[in-house]
């Protein structure tokens, strides 16, 4: 069930004991964790708060902030999937999220600043330029077997580093002037349904579209035949090959896939929320590649748990602000923004065992056996 090795010492104990149990009791154990930990920082920031009070934290307007957070998360989990489950490791999701971010502001702000139209083609042309981008990485790493990592790795840097250059170029600083952001779409109707209608049916089309993904991805990793070659491609792509099927062909497919969604994931986060780029230190990204990274190995290639484990994290980032916020802090505020970041890394210590794909990472030519 699990490919953990044995470890050694009390650490190595408790994960050894994680890994002989079931996914699901390991799962209940994990969410209890970080339960724990947020007990804890609630206890330091809110001292003597009536449970009444912490409760209302929790209320709809939380809901829907832990989903337009969770959205380039989300995005970029699921594309890494059909990357890696390919075959392929992605982890230049963190550039693609950025190169995203960035066209979106900048073809939004050129065409005209607050329009609406102006706001969707900035969100399909950061789509492109993100899926131009892993492009690239896919021809790299597929065609001239280039070392997936080390790939990668330019692909974040690439990002990183053109992103804030060209927004000085264009705006003479790091970060953008502010640009416009969707509106909200309103099912009338179903939006007056308590607590679901205002959370789902009243939302931004960002993370209407992300649940809709969610949904769509796994049926096609889990239901078509496109999906059982994703699968074939990452464990046995000589057997695939045998079938007929172009492996290459597939590994290029999952990679821009990863591209596309992760276009998605940044250029939303700027015309679905933020309403700007911020190209000053990591940018406004700031990790979220890399999160989504763990997303998908906490989801175990899932798009269902992959989801969940992005919502989770940007549920405790969520709670962190609130907490900032409202809270009496008598410690220093950088602490605070640590634990979602702790929480990630108790859950992956502990819960976050996964099956990998055989053959992912390795290079394959028509033919090998």
């Amino acid at each position: 069930m699990s490919n953990a090795p044995a470890d050694s010492g009390a650490l190595g104990s408790v994960r050894n004991w994680a890994a002989n149990i079931g996914r699901i009791p390991r799962l209940v154990f994990g969410t209890l964790l970080v339960a724990a930990v947020f007990g804890a920082v609630i206890n330091i920031t809110m001292p003597g708060t009536r449970p009444a009070t912490i409760a209302g934290l929790f209320n709809v307007s939380f809901v829907e902030s832990t989903l337009r957070i969770s959205v380039p998360l989300v995005f970029a989990g699921i594309g890494g999937i059909f990357a890696e489950k390919s075959g392929v490791i992605n982890i230049g999701l963190e550039g693609l999220l950025i190169i995203s971010a960035f066209t979106a502001a900048a073809v939004t702000h050129l065409l005209g600043g607050d329009a609406q139209s102006a706001a969707w083609i900035g969100l399909f042309a950061g789509v492109l330029a993100s899926t131009l981008l892993a492009l690239v990485f896919a021809v790299l790493v597929i065609e001239f077997k280039a070392d997936q990592i080390i790939a990668g790795l330019a692909v974040w840097l690439v990002g990183l580093g053109l992103g804030p250059f060209l927004s000085i170029v264009i705006w003479g600083s790091v970060n953008s002037e502010s640009i416009a952001t969707l509106n909200t779409v309103t099912v009338p109707g179903l939006s007056q349904i308590p607590v679901v209608g205002p959370i789902i049916f009243d939302a931004s089309p960002i993370v209407i579209l992300m649940l809709v993904t969610i949904v769509l991805s796994w049926f096609v990793l889990n239901r078509t035949s496109f999906g059982r070659w994703i699968e074939a491609s990452g464990e046995n792509p000589s057997a695939l090959d045998t079938a007929g099927i172009d492996v290459h062909r597939v590994r290029y497919v999952g990679v821009v896939l990863s591209g596309v969604l992760s276009g998605f994931g940044g250029a939303g986060l700027v015309v679905g929320r933020a309403g700007r780029f911020i190209g000053s230190g990591q940018t406004m990204i700031a990790g979220d590649g890399f999160i989504a990274i763990t997303t998908y190995l906490f989801g175990n290639y899932n798009p269902l748990g992959t989801a969940a484990a992005g919502i989770l994290f940007a549920g405790l980032d969520a709670l962190q602000i609130r907490l900032q916020q409202i809270a009496f802090v008598p410690v220093p505020t950088q602490l605070i923004q640590l634990v979602p970041y702790v929480a990630v890394i108790i859950v992956l210590a502990f819960v976050g065992y996964t099956r990998i794909p055989s053959e992912v990472g390795e290079h394959y030519e028509s033919g090998e056996e």
